[in-house]
């Protein structure tokens, strides 16, 4: 197909006919080394898919690329983002797109005349189910993003702790289907000021991703503050949001009281358990979401508020409305871009990598090397319902790391915890017996054996190694001489 480079200085004729056979090569090379790759015309048209992206089209519901041909793209493509480059002319070079035909690595090009003017959009798919091909990369990006903003949280010193955004999107661990999903929509809605509403189960990190959403907004310098809605008494909800004026009643502050959005002005209010905000209230909750205005308590002047709103509730908003407990006004305003948090059962993918980083977390408050988990206590916790979630999880973790002086936690660390009779039937291993004396060497009482004193030593060896590193293995295999290997056989027996 045609393709003309941008307009310019005039070329000779030869120049110019060598640089619309480069485009043409290049175009051909796509073609034929990306996955998959459409052309679609300024109508949003799809006018040309490659023999690769053909093998897309069952799974997105069509017999053949004539059914497919000449429809709108985003009819046929779902969660597209072909019509907005039409639209700005912007590139996305590298996006994730998922649908019902799977997840994938893409990338989308504005497709211009010899005036500069946008004429279609090139898609390319670069990469399927890159939640697994490129697992490695992303939990090493993974690691280097969150090194990276906890370096940015330390810098950001202007910005009062409390109302510091805490989390950052790549604290979001996990780089399953279900989380990479989860991340994705949360960089999404992060470029937008609309109202967020997370909805998930308790425990599965609604609160975190609502900092992570702030931080990654155009409002992170502005201040994040969080209430959550069943911790506050009916009585003092609507003071608590909206403030109160000087004098407002007897015994109030002379000085008055800035509410919850006055506080977040600038910034973001996290609602946390939307859900239980009594009905009256929620007049009014619904009215500030529209007019961007409060009205303290004991004032007749309307304050005005820019504040964007991330709501959260582990509860069924749908059927409260059904069941007349919630208005659907305010559900409306507050369901403009959902996200469905998973609960950890449905993830499970995750749970090493949950697991590590929780211990690492763990080590740093208590102050104590960082605990590893042995392939049989990761089996255990993966046969568990998680109720609580990650929540549960950590709580899990913390028990077990307490209660302990090893430093590898297998199955049966945490049998007390859990409760699992399997765990707790195993027996624990019996403690190394001594050399019985013979009767030609009698034991000497306070004198040890050779091979007791050498164990001693080399434990306490083995512990000062890791709380000189950090519980870092690799480093303190180094410090003591061993390989890695030898190390974890060490901490094992």
């Amino acid at each position: 197909m045609p393709v003309s480079p941008h307009s310019g200085p005039t070329l000779p004729l030869d120049a110019a006919s060598l640089l619309r056979l480069a485009a043409q090569s290049m175009f051909d090379t796509f073609a034929q080394t990306a996955m998959g790759m459409m052309v679609v015309d300024r109508a949003h048209r799809i006018v040309w898919i490659s023999e690769g992206y053909k093998r897309f089209l069952p799974a997105l519901g069509h017999a053949d690329e004539r059914d497919f041909v000449g429809r709108r793209v985003e009819e046929v493509v779902p969660n597209t983002l072909m019509a907005q480059v039409i639209e700005t002319g912007q590139p996305i070079l590298v996006d994730l797109l998922t649908n019902q035909a799977g997840t994938f690595l893409v990338s989308r090009l504005p497709l211009r005349d010899a005036g500069g003017q946008v004429i279609g959009a090139m898609g390319m798919v670069l990469l399927d189910h890159p939640e697994t091909t490129m697992q490695p990369l992303i939990g090493k990006f993974s690691r280097l993003q969150r090194d990276l903003d906890n370096a940015r949280q330390q810098l950001a010193e202007h910005l009062t702790r409390e109302r510091r955004p805490k989390h950052s999107i790549a604290s979001f661990i996990g780089a399953s289907t279900a989380a990479m999903e989860v991340k994705r929509q949360a960089r999404r809605v992060a470029q937008t000021d609309s109202t967020v509403l997370l909805l998930g189960e308790t425990g599965t990190g609604k609160e975190l991703l609502a900092h992570a959403i702030h931080a990654a907004s155009a409002r992170a310098a502005k201040p994040f503050v969080g209430v959550n809605i069943a911790a506050v008494p009916d009585t003092l909800l609507e003071a608590e949001f909206f403030g109160v004026a000087p004098g407002a009643y007897t015994g109030a502050d002379r000085k008055g009281r800035d509410g919850k959005f006055k506080l977040a002005h600038g910034g973001t209010l996290f609602l946390d358990e939307i859900g239980d905000m009594p009905l009256p209230l929620q007049a009014k909750l619904l009215r500030v979401l529209q007019e961007q205005e409060v009205e303290p308590l004991g004032s007749n002047q309307v304050q005005h508020v820019d504040v964007r709103v991330i709501a959260a509730t582990s509860r069924d908003l749908a059927a409260m409305v059904r069941a007349g407990t919630f208005r659907a006004d305010l559900y409306y305003r507050l369901n403009v871009l959902p996200i469905r948090v998973p609960p950890l059962r449905e993830r499970l993918a995750d749970l090493e990598s949950l697991a590590d980083a929780l211990a690492d977390d763990i080590a740093r408050r208590s102050g104590m090397p960082h605990k590893s988990l042995a392939v049989d206590a990761l089996e255990l916790l993966a046969r568990q319902p998680w109720p609580g979630n990650i929540r549960e999880l950590r709580n899990v973790l913390e028990q077990a790391s307490l209660m302990t002086d090893d430093l590898v936690l297998g199955a049966r660390h945490f049998a007390a915890v859990l409760g699992t009779p399997d765990a707790v039937s195993a027996p624990l291993p019996a403690a190394p017996a001594e050399p019985a004396a013979s009767a030609a060497a009698p034991r000497v009482a306070g004198v040890k054996s050779l091979p007791q004193a050498v164990a001693e030593l080399e434990a306490q060896a083995i512990r000062e190694a890791l709380q000189a590193t950090g519980g870092n293995k690799l480093a303190a295999s180094r410090l003591l001489g061993i390989s890695r290997a030898t190390l974890y056989e060490k901490l094992a027996s």
